[in-house]
């Protein structure tokens, strides 16, 4: 289990444009050639959106995009013709297979948080996608086949546990609240990178403790 900080993110964004970035992995000037992927996931950046602030139509290809808001509301549009306004609990999925543009904005009042995780696709090509699931449920699994993963929302009280996914891969990112992963106490921003880890358990520490874990088969 390798587990990685919320500190220790690369900071990225353009603060003066009301936009803070934070990279798990290598990305843009932050190369690092011993962080570039997990399985096939690339990235996962926490974004901090001040109201009225976003990010302009940008392209994307052969990349399983999942966005994940954590406060706030996030507007994506996308030149599939979608338009759609991402709440807390939504699991939104932009698959960008050989070409997509979107933009994402904060056109609400209040700071926007969201995450968002890129994964490879086992086979690269074919046309966009575009998905939403609205109010995701506690240990509810959202399959993503064209990666090879499963993404699982857990949400545990004080002392509750839960079984963490047995994989080849295993991705635990910690939303809000504390939780030990094996014998590793994670808080907000954290994260624990499993490699063929099995019978490992979280316990939430703090009442409101939310986790996404990717469990991943594929390299």
């Amino acid at each position: 289990m390798d587990v990685r900080r919320a500190d220790e993110r690369y900071q990225g964004g353009d603060p003066q444009a009301g936009i803070d970035t934070r990279h798990a992995f290598s990305f843009g000037p932050h190369y690092d050639p011993h962080n570039l992927r997990f399985g096939p996931l690339i990235a996962c950046n926490e974004e901090h959106l001040a109201p009225g602030a976003g990010f302009a139509e940008h392209p994307h290809s052969h990349t399983e995009i999942v966005t994940w808001v954590v406060a706030g509301e996030l507007t994506h549009r996308d030149s599939t013709g979608r338009e759609t306004v991402v709440r807390p609990g939504d699991v939104q999925r932009l698959s960008a297979a050989s070409g997509v543009r979107h933009v994402e904005r904060n056109d609400g009042d209040a700071p926007l948080t969201f995450l968002q995780m890129w994964l490879a696709p086992l086979n690269p090509g074919g046309d966009p996608f575009y998905e939403i699931v609205r109010g995701i449920a506690d240990s509810t699994p959202y399959a993503l086949p064209e990666a090879g993963a499963m993404l699982h929302v857990r949400r545990l009280g004080e002392g509750e546990r839960t079984a963490v996914p047995d994989g080849r891969y295993v991705y635990v990112h910690v939303v809000r609240g504390e939780v030990r992963v094996g014998a590793e106490r994670l808080g907000p921003g954290d994260a624990a990178r499993l490699t063929d880890e099995k019978d490992t358990e979280a316990v939430g520490l703090v009442a409101g403790t939310e986790l996404l874990i990717w469990e991943m088969a594929e390299d």
